[in-house]
């Protein structure tokens, strides 16, 4: 678990409209209190204990991105 910027960004996209009514009435179908793993994960990394805060956490990976809209998003490099 580098502590450390990483080399990629995040996409944040907004809803509005009846996205928004969709998204918290239809979309969401469950919801997962992450406090206790979030305070672990933090006192672990304060303690330098790196390896052990990293493995109850999701492995991330990149999205995969048609070439085309990695050109137009200019996510080549």
């Amino acid at each position: 678990m580098p502590l450390e910027p990483q080399p990629w960004r995040a996409v944040q996209v907004g809803l509005s409209g009846e996205t928004v009514d969709r998204y918290v009435d239809d979309w969401i179908v469950d919801l997962t209190d992450v406090t206790e793993l979030a305070r672990s994960t933090h006192s672990a990394v304060l303690d330098g204990r790196i390896e052990e805060a990293g493995r109850p956490l999701p492995v991330e990976r990149p999205y995969p991105l048609p070439e085309a809209i990695r050109r137009r998003l200019g996510a080549d490099g």
